[in-house]
C-alpha cells in the first residue's frame, strides 16, 4: 500500500492470549530481509472490550494489524471495508491502514492455506475431510471451496456444530456432509485431511493412520509434530504444518502492509523454525 516507505512505520499483532504468537518473529524477519529498518512490529494483549479504545488511539504511523482470537469478528464493526474473502467467513485477521486513513480488513488465512497446500503440490482434490468445527474449520472450508471438486466430510462432536458446518458449506458453495467424531478414524482415508482441532484432540487417531496415507494438513505448530502428524510422516504421507500456514498467511500480510512483493517467504520460515526450536 505504501511501497518504498522509509518513514518510521508500526504494525502489531493483537489478541488474547498473545504471548505465544510467532507473528512478531515472522514480520520482523521480513522487515530485516526487506531492509525496512524504520519498521517495527509488536504484540498487544487486547480482548474484545479493549479493541475499540486501542483503535481510537492509533496514529498515522500505523501501517497494519494482525488479529488473532478472539478479535477476528469483533474488529469488523470498526472497519471501513472488508474483502470478499473475509466476508465469506465473517473473520478478519489482517487490517491495513490506507494512505487516505481508511481501515481495510482482509483474511489471509484462507489464501494462506491454499498457498501452503500448493507448495506441497496439492492443486486440486476430488474430496476431503475436516476434523473439527471451530473458526479454523470454516476457513478450511473456504480454502477447500477453491481446490476441492467434490464432497467434504466434517467430523464433529455435536449436532449443533454439524449444523454450523453444513450452513458454512451452503454459504461457501461447497458440498459438506457431517459425521460423528466417534467415526473420525474414517477421515484419515481421504485424499486430504485438514485437522483444525486444539492440541491433544487428534492424538488418539494416530493409531488409525492407514498404511498409505495421502495428505494431512495439521494446523497446529507447537508442540510439533503432533502424534498424528508424526505417524502420518512415518507411513510416508505428505504433511503440511501449522507453521506452513502461519508463514504463508504472514507473507500476504507483509505484502499488504508494506507494499513490497514478494515478501521473503524462506527468511520468514527459517525465523519461525528457529523460534520454535528455542522454545
Amino acid at each position: 500500500m505504501r511501497a518504498g516507505a522509509t518513514d518510521a512505520r508500526r504494525a502489531a499483532v493483537l489478541g488474547s492470549p498473545i504471548a505465544h504468537s510467532l507473528s512478531p518473529v515472522l514480520h520482523r524477519a521480513a522487515y530485516e530481509e526487506l531492509k525496512l529498518t524504520d519498521w517495527s512490529y509488536d504484540r498487544f494483549e487486547i480482548d474484545e472490550a479493549a479493541l475499540p479504545g486501542f483503535f481510537a488511539e492509533l496514529g498515522p504511523q500505523w501501517a497494519g494489524l494482525s488479529l488473532t482470537m478472539p478479535l477476528k469478528r469483533a474488529v469488523i464493526p470498526l472497519l471501513d471495508e472488508i474483502s470478499e474473502t473475509a466476508a465469506s467467513v465473517e473473520a478478519v485477521n489482517t487490517v491495513v491502514f490506507t494512505e487516505d486513513g481508511r481501515r481495510v480488513g482482509d483474511n489471509t488465512d484462507i489464501p494462506g492455506m491454499v498457498a501452503a497446500l500448493r507448495e506441497r503440490g496439492i492443486e486440486q482434490v476430488d474430496s476431503a475431510a475436516v476434523l473439527g468445527a471451530g473458526a479454523t474449520a470454516s476457513s478450511a472450508l473456504a480454502a477447500l471451496a477453491r481446490i476441492c471438486t467434490g464432497e467434504v466430510v466434517a467430523y464433529v462432536r455435536s449436532e449443533a456444530r454439524a449444523a454450523e458446518m453444513r450452513q458454512w458449506g451452503e454459504r461457501l458453495d461447497i458440498e459438506v456432509r457431517t459425521a460423528d467424531w466417534a467415526d473420525a478414524d474414517r477421515a484419515l482415508r481421504a485424499p486430504l485431511v485438514i485437522a483444525t482441532t486444539p492440541a491433544g484432540t487428534t492424538d488418539a487417531l494416530a493409531a488409525a493412520v492407514p498404511e498409505r496415507p495421502a495428505t494431512l494438513f495439521d494446523v497446529l505448530y507447537d508442540p510439533w509434530p503432533t502424534p498424528l502428524a508424526a505417524r502420518w510422516s512415518m507411513y510416508g504421507g505428505a504433511v503440511v504444518s501449522g507453521l506452513d500456514l502461519l508463514v504463508h498467511q504472514a507473507v500476504l500480510q507483509v505484502e499488504q502492509m508494506t507494499g513490497r512483493v514478494p515478501a521473503p517467504l524462506e527468511a520468514m520460515r527459517k525465523a519461525g523454525e528457529r523460534a520454535l526450536a528455542a522454545r
